[in-house]
């Protein structure tokens, strides 16, 4: 663990000089970073940029998800002190990850809005950075998407969710609930490489668009191995690109969502998938859809956090770290 031997590190968010390693601040105080990795904007040497949409414009049901990048933030402080469970290393010894901080929005110019995401997104990944978004609602990730898709062209997608968010769309709305058949028809991500989780909503006249659905009841059925061959199966050695809505899990596991759906997965269920993914190095991720004003003792913020670093323990796998043998 990088630093912990200065006693005058304090507020890492800002005062880090190097951008590996973990420190150890108290949870309940000092700067607040995803984290508390450096907030810089500088990319040089970054393998990771940690960075929020604040955006909720976009909800058919409950408001609130413009708060859901500073509580990820906030309840990431506990998961800050070195290796990670059951991975049994620190993702920061092998990943450098900064936190460039939050894509500013003018909300007054909706119609603009898709257009900032994408290019804050460019920005980063231009640098050959990859991103770990902090939503916002489920809406961010099309135009995350438009972004990656300009570098690497049609995308694999992972979506865990309780909805498919394939609503039929030829008008170009601003919706999180229709975003992923505009992207398919816009040639965005590549259907036939793409997975859904969780899923347990539907609507008449639904369509798979090519895309493979393993329904909600489908996932409790199955091993987390099982499911996790599903994935690499369909999407392949081709770039892909993970998103988690966190109204995947069960309202009792994370209640703080815009439009929660009883039967969804527990923390652990969707965090041992995740595991079970080892090998696979996504282009980009995202955790979306955390709302604090329906959170209770931020169980769902904590929920986010912890997935959002393991998807950190999953890259950093992808690049060579093992876990850490057990002491006598």
């Amino acid at each position: 663990m990088a630093e912990t031997d200065n006693d005058e590190l304090v507020d890492a968010a800002f005062m880090r000089r190097s951008l590996m390693g973990s420190s150890i601040e108290a949870s309940y105080a000092g700067a607040l970073s995803f984290q508390r990795r450096k907030y810089t904007k500088d990319l040089a040497g970054v393998d990771v940029a940690v960075t929020g949409i604040p955006f909720d414009l976009s909800v058919s049901n409950r408001p609130g998800t413009r708060f859901g990048p500073e509580a990820i933030r906030k309840a990431s402080a506990q998961h800050s002190w070195g290796p990670v469970w059951p991975w049994r290393f620190d993702p920061f010894d092998t990943l450098a990850v900064t936190d460039y901080g939050d894509c500013m929005l003018d909300t007054g110019m909706p119609a603009e809005i898709p257009q900032e995401i994408e290019d804050h997104i460019s920005r980063i990944i231009g640098e050959g950075v990859s991103t770990l978004v902090l939503g916002g609602d489920h809406f961010v990730t099309y135009p995350t998407l438009r972004a990656y898709a300009k570098k690497f062209g049609p995308i694999g997608l992972v979506q865990f969710d309780a909805h498919r968010d394939v609503e039929p769309d030829t008008s170009g709305r601003i919706d999180h609930g229709s975003m992923f058949n505009r992207a398919i028809r816009e040639g965005i991500i590549d259907p036939k490489r793409s997975v859904q989780i969780g899923i347990r909503t539907c609507y008449l006249g639904e369509k798979s668009y090519g895309m493979t659905v393993i329904f909600a009841d489908q996932a409790q059925e199955m091993q987390a191995s099982e499911i996790a061959t599903v994935i690499k199966d369909v999407t392949g050695s081709g770039p892909s690109y993970l998103t988690f809505d966190i109204d995947c899990l069960d309202p009792s596991a994370a209640p703080g969502t815009g439009t929660p759906v009883p039967g969804g997965l527990s923390s652990y269920q969707a965090l041992s998938i995740i595991r079970e993914l080892k090998g696979m190095d996504f282009v980009g991720m995202d955790v979306v859809e955390v709302s604090p004003p329906y959170d209770h003792a931020e169980m769902t913020a904590n929920a986010a956090a912890m997935i959002a670093t393991e998807l950190l323990c999953l890259k950093s796998w992808a690049r060579g770290a093992r876990p850490t043998p057990m002491g006598e």
